[in-house]
């Protein structure tokens, strides 16, 4: 295996079985591994103001109900637009240049909030300012997945995106598990300022990840590899624009990661907000299963098929909802919270099972289009490794949207009608749409499925 300086593969072939088993395995475990360890931390700023929102009125800030949703909503659509460069990023600088680069540039949320948190003055501009700078955070999660496809086997994909996806979310119960133990020290109290009126020491939330952050770019720079075989300029890339499928998986990730991002963001807020007399120190427990759910999806889209996967965990989702509302009508917080842990983990599993259909479905059009030619089939393949890559972090972004439009629609539903229900009762809208689309464009018989009569979930693990 050659390479270019110390950095640089310059031949990549996963699917050959014997350079799998004699060299790519190790490589691509390597990889994996710091991947997930950047990506855990981008998501943990991402998510960092879910937590931070909740504590701000105890620490002096005057700021209203709905301003404070627009605090937690703002990361996650600054989030969602970057992960358009994001995606397109790797393939012209190399993973580990852009994982190194990505991490690096968390530095800057964290240290904003580490001081404006301590200036209760600050007014709610400026700090909705300082909170979308944690949008940065998001955008690593397309780098990364776009990344890691390259690495794998076309039969491995599902598990190894799932991995590293599942590694990268715990990230969101990481920083609300850890987060509101944190600002009850005052240990590193940077600016000596004196806590809020709780004893609250926002600043930590910020001050926590500096350490971890630099970890991460000297492992990067350490132990990661950019591949020669995944460049490709933007032009190239961008083909995946003019896609059908693209669009139409944009929809269906929207339903799954959008929810599981959107819902992890608004979680702590609105157990505040429906149930005041219980901590939020529960609200890690949402993330963590939805986490923790995503390889299973990769794996049951790897066994069984991601459409499969995919049609009836929207189901789930839709019931799960309902449950929702009938507990938020009934004021049940036990009921509230274990069916809100049912949706985290059906969207856990569906952030899985979608991931797995999208290389997939790039790969079937292509071989399809190509035809029986081995020559023809072989440029095909790696047609469709660039396009497939690109199309993952293009969807990601794409679903990221839901990171402020369900924390924007709770605050918004709770200013209008007092309660959440018709944010729910939307979001609920949404995933009847999800499973109709599901349903028709990739599990009924289909003029796309490899054998005639066979159902476009015939696709190898779509």
């Amino acid at each position: 295996m050659s390479r270019h300086g110390t950095t640089w593969i310059s031949d990549w072939n996963p699917d050959d079985e014997a350079f799998w088993e004699a060299k790519g395995r190790v490589i691509a475990r390597r990889n994996l591994i710091f991947s997930i360890l950047a990506e855990h931390l981008g998501f943990s700023i991402w998510l960092v103001w879910s937590v931070v929102a909740t504590r701000l009125p105890a620490a002096g800030f005057h700021y209203t109900t709905d301003q404070l949703f627009q605090l937690v909503a703002l990361p996650g659509l600054v989030g969602a637009l970057i992960r358009f460069p994001y995606t397109f990023a790797v393939t012209m600088f190399g993973g580990r240049n852009w994982t190194m680069f990505s991490a690096a540039v968390l530095f800057i949320p964290g240290i904003a909030l580490a001081y404006f948190s301590t200036q209760p003055d600050t007014p709610f501009g400026l700090m909705l300012l300082v909170a979308a700078t944690a949008g940065l955070g998001g955008g690593n999660f397309a780098s990364s997945m776009a990344n890691i496809s390259f690495f794998y086997p076309d039969r491995m994909k599902g598990w190894a995106l799932g991995l590293n996806a599942a590694g990268g979310n715990i990230g969101v119960s990481t920083v609300q598990l850890l987060v509101p133990i944190l600002m009850g020290f005052g240990i590193i109290n940077l600016y000596r300022a004196a806590p809020g009126a709780g004893g609250v020491y926002i600043q930590n939330a910020g001050l926590m990840w500096l350490l971890p952050l630099a970890v991460a770019v000297f492992c990067a720079y350490r132990y990661m590899n950019n591949l020669g075989p995944a460049r490709s300029s933007f032009r190239d890339q961008l083909i995946i624009v003019g896609r059908k499928h693209t669009w139409l998986m944009s929809w269906i990730y929207i339903g799954t990661f959008g929810s599981f991002i959107g819902y992890s963001a608004a979680f702590p807020l609105l157990i505040k907000t429906q149930f005041p007399t219980v901590t939020i120190a529960v609200a890690f427990l949402g993330p963590l299963v939805g986490s923790l759910a995503r390889p299973a999806g990769g794996l049951l889209a790897d066994k069984i098929g991601g459409a499969q996967v995919t049609f009836w965990n929207f189901i789930a989702m839709a019931a799960a909802t309902l449950g929702v509302i009938h507990f938020i009508d009934t004021k049940e917080f036990q009921g509230f919270l274990v069916m809100f842990l049912v949706l985290f983990v059906t969207t856990g599993i569906g952030n899985g099972s979608t991931y797995r259909m999208i290389p997939s479905i790039f790969r079937a059009e292509k071989l399809r289009l190509a035809g029986p030619e081995g020559e023809a089939r072989a440029a095909a393949l790696q047609s469709a490794g660039i396009e497939s890559a690109a199309a993952l972090g293009f969807i990601g972004a794409i679903g990221a949207c839901g990171g402020y439009l369900i924390p924007r629609g709770f605050g918004a539903s709770i200013a209008a009608t007092g309660g959440p229900h018709l944010a729910l009762e939307v979001f609920l809208l949404f995933y009847v749409t999800c499973i109709a689309l599901t349903w028709w464009f990739y599990l009924r018989r289909s003029r796309f499925a490899p054998r005639g009569a066979a159902p476009a979930s015939a696709y190898p693990g779509s």
